[in-house]
């Protein structure tokens, strides 16, 4: 028997549970991975609110949970190259990454690079892909000042790195607990909250040229106040204002497998951070989602199965 986190009915973080069931078998094509480690994504608290979002996914109760997944393969179907027994593999798999053991399409799936710790790595598809698609988005160069708002957080921390890895002068909100971990990373932090406007425009005197949102209509409200045109402005936190003001919306769907490997390559070499805030175990998931959606964390929150 393998445990599976799941939800029969719409709430918060309470609805989800720990279920027992058979261990899947890879069919054709597929893989069968030891889960190890399992991302949270705000997205997952998100579906198990609405039946109208877990419904946009063809969803309906009782409904498996979370995406981004970590582990060992303990099974290869038919038809599968290019993975054995025992590696060590991450990916992203809606509806089926909280649990002990998952199947997959073999094509999703990355090998673990060396350096990428199994958390890091279990962590990493959703927040990586969408920190990808953001900056790519809104076109960061090295003659940007690009804000990045909750530049400590999941996404935002990725972005802040990416957009200055393209040479841009990175500015990052973020709480006072943050502040002296942005500068370390070369982000110029910014503290959120009343006030953000004059802060911002003291710490880049010459002006923003474009936005990476990841927090929502305070950023994008500021964006339209400092006169950033729409067409570098992205968000994946409220895309409704977004389409008011011209902005654009891109999330992770815009970034390749390709792409997320190269990234999980560049955080195992160390030449960019993805910090894991807290690790809980799997018997403790509501705990957990009540941590992620208390908010001022600092990188990644993860689930582990052993």
């Amino acid at each position: 028997m393998a445990r599976y986190v799941r939800f029969d009915a719409f709430g918060g973080p309470e609805v989800f549970r720990l279920v027992e069931g058979d261990i899947p078998r890879p069919g054709h094509g597929e893989v069968r991975v030891r889960v190890i480690v399992a991302g949270l994504n705000p997205v997952d608290y998100k579906l198990a609110a609405s039946p109208e979002a877990l419904a946009s996914y063809g969803r309906e109760l009782p409904s498996g949970n979370g995406n981004d997944f970590a582990g060992v393969v303990d099974g290869v179907g038919t038809g599968v190259t290019g993975f054995a027994t025992g590696d060590r593999v991450y990916g992203g798999h809606r509806f089926f990454a909280q649990a002990d053991f998952l199947t997959a399409p073999a094509d999703i799936l990355h090998h673990l690079p060396p350096g990428l710790t199994l958390e890091q790595a279990g962590a990493l598809d959703i927040a990586g892909r969408a920190a990808l698609a953001s900056v790519a988005a809104v076109g960061v160069g090295p003659r940007d000042t690009v804000l990045v708002s909750a530049a400590a957080g999941g996404v935002g921390v990725l972005a802040a790195q990416l957009a200055k890895r393209a040479g841009a002068v990175v500015l990052g909100t973020a709480g006072d607990r943050n502040q002296e971990f942005l500068r370390g990373l070369g982000v110029i932090p910014v503290l959120y909250g009343d006030g953000l406007r004059g802060r911002v425009e003291a710490a880049a005197p010459a002006g923003i040229t474009a936005v990476v949102d990841t927090h929502g209509r305070e950023t994008l409200q500021l964006a339209v106040d400092l006169g950033v045109a729409p067409e570098r402005v992205n968000t994946i936190a409220d895309r409704p204002f977004a389409a008011e003001h011209g902005f654009s919306g891109v999330g992770g769907q815009a970034a390749t497998l390709d792409q997320l490997a190269e990234l999980g390559e560049w955080i195992g070499r160390g030449e960019i951070v993805l910090p894991i805030d807290s690790v809980w175990p799997m018997e403790r998931v509501v705990d957990a989602y009540r941590h992620l959606i208390d908010g001022r964390i600092r990188g990644k929150v993860v689930l582990v199965t052993e």
